[in-house]
């Protein structure tokens, strides 16, 4: 079993402290938010055709990239090599299959049939299927009544970003973002798991390579294409690729030392973050009313402070 100290030295202490944790968890957060457009930008610079095979090239070369750089970036940091040890192979398959593979096959073909905006919203389902399978099917943690409390109120806040009045409006695109939150889900308590044996970004760094290079095969083999042919679409895919190294590493760092729920109710801030940047950056129409985010944002925000706020002891 991997020592903790050995994995992370000085700063391991300062992972459990609730402003840490808030203000690394939101900065993935705002990084994974920032995808969504960035994906929807990049489809016009860079896909040639919307066919399922170039989308999974497209996905799988910005991943592939992703996990040279976060194994680059972090074995300059502690100045060594990061490498996984042979017994841990299969766990990093493992996670690589639902990160990597699972989770955004489906979500790249999902926004090729929804807006940003809503994929993002849709995306933001993840959080609540985290702690309900670390709770019911992993049995890591308890489900109490806050727990279940605050998944209701930021998944709430994700329906109500999707009523157009009181319709909810949904599309096939948004179905398959949801299954892709779903497989998001499952990962991120195999990585809780899994990093009581490996260092949560080694784990991270060659579960992005793994499933980047089946990715850009799959895509490949059936005739899929890619063009970067210009110095736009040259940064759009360094971006894309380097917010997927930082954010899925800090948030690995983050599982291994917090409970799973603790975390990941972090994840309801995505879709605000997503909607966001989407109306700054896309010019694709979209339904989603202004007072619609407000009182999504309100409703996540009392999630996050539900599952976070502890009564204060007597001494």
């Amino acid at each position: 079993m991997l020592d903790e100290k050995s994995s992370e030295g000085f700063f391991a202490p300062y992972m459990r402290k609730p402003v840490v944790i808030a203000i690394i968890a939101i900065f993935c957060c705002a990084l994974w938010g920032s995808a969504t457009p960035c994906i929807k930008i990049g489809y016009q610079l860079m896909r040639p055709d919307s066919s399922v095979p170039s989308t999974v090239l497209f996905a799988g070369l910005r991943f592939f990239l992703a996990g040279i750089f976060t194994v680059i970036i972090f074995s300059v940091a502690r100045g060594r090599l990061l490498y996984p040890r042979l017994s841990n192979t299969g766990r990093i398959l493992t996670v690589s299959l639902f990160q990597t593979v699972l989770q955004y096959i489906f979500f790249y073909l999902g926004l090729s049939y929804t807006s940003g905006v809503k994929g993002t919203i849709a995306s933001g389902s993840g959080a609540f299927f985290a702690i309900l399978i670390a709770s019911l099917v992993f049995r890591q943690e308890k489900l109490g009544w806050k727990k279940l409390l605050a998944c209701v109120l930021g998944f709430a806040g994700i329906v109500v970003i999707n009523l157009n009045g009181l319709e909810l409006t949904a599309e096939i695109g948004d179905l398959l973002v949801i299954i892709s939150a779903i497989a998001y889900a499952t990962s991120t308590v195999l990585m809780k798991r899994f990093s009581k044996h490996e260092d949560p970004v080694i784990i991270s760094g060659y579960q992005f390579i793994v499933g980047g290079a089946v990715m850009i095969l799959g895509g490949l083999a059936f005739g899929g294409r890619v063009t970067v042919n210009s110095w736009q679409a040259v940064l759009m895919l360094v971006y894309l690729a380097l917010l997927s190294a930082l954010a899925y590493s800090l948030w690995g760092i983050l599982l291994k030392y917090n409970p799973v729920s603790k975390v990941s109710i972090y994840n309801f801030m995505t879709p605000v973050f997503g909607v966001l940047l989407s109306w700054l950056m896309l010019t694709e129409s979209s339904n989603v009313e202004v007072l619609n985010v407000v009182l999504s944002l309100l409703l996540v925000c009392a999630g996050i402070i539900l599952l976070n706020f502890k009564k204060e002891e007597k001494k």
